[in-house]
C-alpha cells in the first residue's frame, strides 16, 4: 500500500508539474513585475511541503486518503492543462506583464480566474493525505490559502491597471478558484470565445 501510494504522488505531481513546463515562456523578463508576490508563492511552497517534514515513511496511508488523493490529483491534472493551454505564452512564475500581454478570458478562464492555484490547492490536499498526518493538513491549506491570497493580489492589480474596466467586467463575472454559481457560461447557447 506505501509504494501504491507513493507512486500515486509522483505520478500525480508529474502529470500536474508536465503543462507549466512544457508551456514555460522562453523569453526575458517581462517589463513590469511585482517582486511582493514572491512573499506569496514562499508561504505557498512551505505550506506545500509541511507533510515532507514529517516521517511519512512509516505511515501507510488508509484506503480511503488515497481514493481522495487520487481525485485530487486528476482533478488537478485536468486544470493544470487546461489552464496551460489556454495561458500559453502568457504563462510565468513571476507576477508580471509582457508588453503583448492579453486577458485571457478564454477555454477554462471563462469559468475561473485562478485555474493553477485551485489545481495548486488540489496538490497541497493529494499531497498532504499521502504523507501527512491529518493534524497537519489545516495548517497546509492555510498557509496555502493565505499565500495564494498575497499572489493573486499582486496579480489582479497589474492586470487591473493594464486592462481597467473590462478586467473588473471580468473579475465581476467570472469566480477566483470556483466557477460562481449561475454563471453565464453554464447554460448559454452562444459559443465562448
Amino acid at each position: 500500500m506505501r509504494v501504491c501510494a507513493y507512486v500515486i504522488l509522483a505520478v500525480g505531481s508529474v502529470s500536474w508539474f508536465a503543462p507549466l513546463l512544457l508551456h514555460r515562456r522562453k523569453s526575458a523578463t517581462a517589463p513590469k513585475l511585482d517582486r511582493r508576490a514572491r512573499w506569496g508563492l514562499l508561504l505557498v511552497g512551505v505550506g506545500y511541503s509541511l507533510p515532507w517534514y514529517t516521517k511519512y515513511w512509516r505511515r501507510t496511508p488508509e484506503a480511503w486518503r488515497l481514493g481522495v488523493a487520487v481525485v485530487c490529483f486528476a482533478a488537478a491534472t485536468a486544470l493544470s492543462w487546461a489552464a496551460a493551454q489556454a495561458l500559453g505564452r502568457h504563462w510565468r512564475i513571476e507576477a508580471g506583464l509582457n508588453t503583448d500581454h492579453e486577458l485571457v478570458e478564454h477555454g477554462i478562464y471563462s469559468f475561473v480566474r485562478h485555474p493553477i492555484y485551485t489545481s495548486m490547492f488540489l496538490v497541497v490536499v493529494g499531497t498532504n493525505l499521502i504523507l501527512g498526518p491529518l493534524y497537519l493538513l489545516p495548517a497546509s491549506v492555510l498557509l496555502y490559502v493565505v499565500g495564494t491570497a498575497i499572489r493573486v493580489r499582486y496579480e489582479e492589480t497589474l492586470l487591473a491597471e493594464r486592462f481597467g474596466e473590462k478586467f473588473w467586467e471580468y473579475r465581476r463575472a467570472v469566480g477566483t478558484y470556483l466557477p460562481k454559481l449561475g454563471h453565464p457560461n453554464w447554460a448559454s447557447d452562444k459559443p465562448r470565445p
